[in-house]
């Protein structure tokens, strides 16, 4: 029993590594190549959202009635189907059904392979090393995700479609992992309640009602994290037609991979400096400044920015993840950070058609500095009032 179970984890990295490999990470720039307008790819990235949202109570009943194994395969057959109707779709329909099925893939395996390694450890009884196997997991998404999208990067110019060739053969070697795998005998998952979307949507009504500090949170990670995607994912339509080599997208990608780790370094160290206001505000203003200075449409200077969202946005993710375990009861954990992360899904739903729409009637520089004014007036509003509450 001790021998067994174990061997889940090596297996669990390995999975973790081919489910996470970001070969398609440049997707925005191979359905350019497909035709596909901004617009219509931003609508792709809609889709992607909404699917998940919706399939995010299905995949949580899934995974309660049947084995971890089972869920994980499902998962990684519906990347390969996804990767296979990308791969051969010419038209945008075929590409929204392409989308749907990665967000499916991504709901079956979000969470599903933490379970099973941890359920692993409860039957040789050693839970007590499972948060250094999550850290372990973590730096192996970080490194998987930028493996592939710098091997990726060298396609661009050279059969793009090899990307998603190697995505399906990466989806078998996942779909291997899980073969390998002894499914637990114990489902913790089981023993709790899963959640509805009636549950998430009650429990988002009374947070954001009710407790001020949380709902500001909330809203303004959605927002900033929104930004800082987008601005991520269409650099790329700015890559493509400014003609950027394969060897110029590969070194910018290596950059911001290690731009953000770091973002995620700095983390601990920025939080102890700054209050939590003095934090955000901080973080408003950068990001308005950043977003402004994209007025300049100066490429060098674009450049440096896209480095700079990455950097912000790294900074981002950990610093909320611990103010919300700070506000948030043990037993409503869950069901709270899934708030969080419909509305990041609500922000990117709007932002990201928005965004492609302006890039492509404008440019993208017009685009993201449009966002910028609009923050720096929500800004200026908000420094108004806080001064006129001061001074009563």
């Amino acid at each position: 029993m001790k021998t067994k179970y174990p061997r889940n984890i090596n297996h669990g990295y390995a999975y973790t590594f081919f489910s996470y490999f970001g070969i398609t990470g440049l997707w925005v720039m191979y359905l350019q190549t497909q035709g596909l307008s901004l617009v219509e790819i931003g609508l792709c990235e809609s889709i992607f959202h909404i699917a998940s949202f919706i399939f995010e109570v299905p995949t949580g009943v899934l995974a309660d009635r049947f084995t971890y194994r089972s869920v994980l395969i499902m998962g990684r057959i519906s990347a390969i189907l996804s990767a296979i109707v990308i791969l051969l779709g010419h038209s945008f329909w075929w590409f929204a059904i392409g989308f749907v099925l990665s967000a499916l893939s991504y709901n079956l395996q979000s969470g599903t392979i933490d379970a099973l390694m941890y359920d692993s450890l409860i039957k040789s009884k050693q839970t007590n090393v499972f948060p250094k196997i999550i850290s372990n997991v973590n730096v192996i998404i970080e490194f998987g995700d930028t493996v592939g999208v710098v091997i990726a990067g060298f396609f661009v110019h050279w059969h793009f479609g090899l990307t998603y060739v190697i995505s399906i053969l990466i989806g078998f070697l996942g779909l291997v992992t899980v073969l390998l795998m002894n499914e637990p005998k114990l489902n913790t998952s089981l023993n709790e309640p899963h959640q509805t979307i009636k549950s998430i949507a009650v429990t988002a009504y009374q947070t954001l009602s009710h407790n001020r500090q949380l709902r500001g949170l909330m809203l303004f990670q959605a927002f900033f994290t929104g930004i800082c995607t987008t601005y991520y994912y269409y650099f790329q339509s700015l890559m493509s037609k400014n003609h950027f080599s394969s060897i110029l997208i590969s070194s910018l990608l290596i950059m911001s991979a290690i731009v953000n780790i770091i973002g995620i370094k700095l983390t601990p160290t920025i939080q102890k400096q700054f209050s939590k206001r003095k934090l955000l505000t901080s973080l408003s203003f950068c990001l308005t400044i950043l977003l402004l200075t994209s007025w300049l449409n100066l490429l060098p200077l674009l450049i440096t920015l896209f480095l700079a969202s990455q950097l912000l946005g790294s900074l981002v993710e950990p610093i909320f993840s611990s103010y919300y375990n700070d506000l948030i009861d043990s037993q409503q954990r869950a069901t709270l950070l899934s708030v969080a992360s419909v509305l990041f899904s609500v922000s990117m739903i709007a932002l990201f058609p928005t965004m492609g729409w302006l890039i492509q009637t404008h440019n993208f520089s017009f685009a993201f500095g449009s966002v910028g004014i609009i923050l720096l007036i929500g800004l200026t509003m908000m420094f108004r009032n806080l001064r006129l509450t001061n001074h009563n």
